[in-house]
């Protein structure tokens, strides 16, 4: 917690702040790309959403009050910049959101940065026609293996709404793959 307090310090000074936010990028970068990636799917608008997270950080690290950790509040950016820019690419193509889920999810067949096998390709069909606060909620701790604490702290909602959106998530991703693989 130390190390983080003084990286804050650091980056909200004049002096130290561009040696700092170099620094901030080179600890959080992948995580953050991870997170984002999962949301919005495609690699390049992943970069794109990443680039502005970052963005965002620099030009409101003073707004930063510590009552979180760093990471949480710079997760919660990422995840606002990504919703923001779904709920944008939807409106441009005048879709719903659920369906630009879907869109995104069938994507993933043609995406060359997309490595996974048949099942995987199929779980990420099936997380991607979760609600917005399910699919969150289950990336955030099926893949980035958050806590609920940690989850309750980024998504501003309580422990036991996250556990209850985590169930009903797993329980439509079991029935989506069963049916799929039957």
């Amino acid at each position: 917690m130390t190390d983080e307090i003084v990286l804050v310090e650091q980056l909200k000074n004049v002096v130290t702040r561009e040696k700092a936010f170099r620094e901030l990028i080179s600890l959080y970068k992948k995580r953050l790309y991870w997170h984002i990636r999962k949301i919005v799917i495609s690699h390049d608008d992943a970069d794109d959403v990443l680039q502005n997270t970052f963005i965002k950080v620099y030009k409101n690290i003073h707004k930063f009050n510590q009552q979180s950790k760093l990471f949480s509040w710079m997760y919660r950016i990422a995840t606002n910049e990504a919703i923001t820019f779904i709920n944008k690419r939807a409106k441009e193509r005048n879709v719903d959101i659920s369906e630009m889920h879907d869109q995104l999810a069938s994507s993933l067949e043609n995406d060359v940065y997309f490595s996974g096998d048949q099942i995987q390709l199929i779980l990420q069909k099936a997380i991607a026609r979760l609600p917005q606060k399910q699919r969150l909620v289950f990336n955030m701790k099926y893949f980035d293996e958050l806590k609920y604490g940690e989850m309750s702290e980024i998504l501003e909602t309580s422990v036991g709404a996250l556990k209850a959106s985590y169930f009903h998530a797993v329980k439509k991703i079991e029935n989506y793959i069963k049916n799929k693989t039957d």
